[in-house]
């Protein structure tokens, strides 16, 4: 079943169409932190180089993996965009500097 035109006399694949969805589209996020809940007993291989394609785990073929005994239930951050300058855990480098004080309660608040 074909869906019907967007707009009266237009049809979907029309360049006002994709304009449309276009300006629709939000901008691109930054990658942000995954918060993760850890069982005691656990043991996470979390990257440590910022190249794994599974970020924040590890590959199993990387050397330079981080192996982490959970010792009792906690919440981690964990960096998803390779950035942190203290990998595996998040540091915040993912979101540039704010330039005010509104700024950053803007950010702390509604979380851009």
């Amino acid at each position: 079943m074909r869906k019907p035109p967007v707009c009266p006399g237009e049809s979907v694949g029309s360049p006002n169409t994709a304009a449309f969805t276009q300006a629709l589209t939000p901008a691109v996020l930054p990658i942000l932190p995954e918060v993760r809940l850890v069982q005691p007993g656990a043991t996470l291989r979390l990257c440590t180089c910022g190249s794994s394609p599974q970020l924040p785990d590890c590959s199993a073929d990387c050397s330079l993996g981080l192996s982490v005994p959970i010792a009792r239930e906690q919440h981690l951050l964990l960096c998803r965009c390779g950035q942190s300058r203290r990998l595996p855990y998040c540091d915040g480098s993912h979101n540039p500097p704010a330039p005010s004080l509104t700024a950053k309660w803007r950010r702390f608040w509604v979380g851009y």
